[in-house]
């Protein structure tokens, strides 16, 4: 089956119910969007896991090679590497019982999806995280 974008409501449910976020190639380049949106998702209350095998700390965090050295739980990984290594990030996210997969604008992969709908995962592609943040969340996350 192919895939579909959620509603938006799903979406809003999605960032509601996030809190710890693994962005896999995410940059420490200050001017790469990776960097920008992850900032921009850690300002509006996120935690920023960095998935980058080539750096030790970015945005205040501590970097991890793979999703699978992260050693708390994540509930949603964002996706900043081209679709060819998307499956793979898919089937690592499922390994860690990540929650949502989330490839971000200009990135689509049908394997990834199945992969990530076929461990039960909620699926979100060709979207930009901090877009739908602000739009479905404009005062940031509420405390629960």
């Amino acid at each position: 089956m192919a895939y579909r974008h959620p509603d938006r409501e799903t979406i809003k449910r999605i960032l509601e119910e996030t809190d710890t976020i693994a962005v896999v190639g995410l940059s420490d380049k200050p001017d790469r969007t990776s960097h920008m949106v992850s900032a921009a998702m850690q300002a509006k209350g996120y935690r920023i896991v960095p998935v980058n095998p080539n750096a030790d700390t970015i945005l205040g965090e501590k970097c991890y090679k793979s999703l699978k050295d992260i050693p708390f739980p994540v509930d949603l990984v964002n996706v900043f590497r081209r679709s060819e290594y998307c499956a793979d990030v898919a089937r690592e996210a499922a390994e860690i019982g990540a929650k949502t997969l989330w490839l971000q604008l200009g990135i689509v992969s049908e394997e990834a999806a199945e992969i990530a709908e076929a461990a039960g995962m909620n699926v979100i592609m060709d979207r930009c995280i901090k877009v739908e943040d602000s739009i479905l969340l404009p005062e940031g996350k509420t405390n629960r």
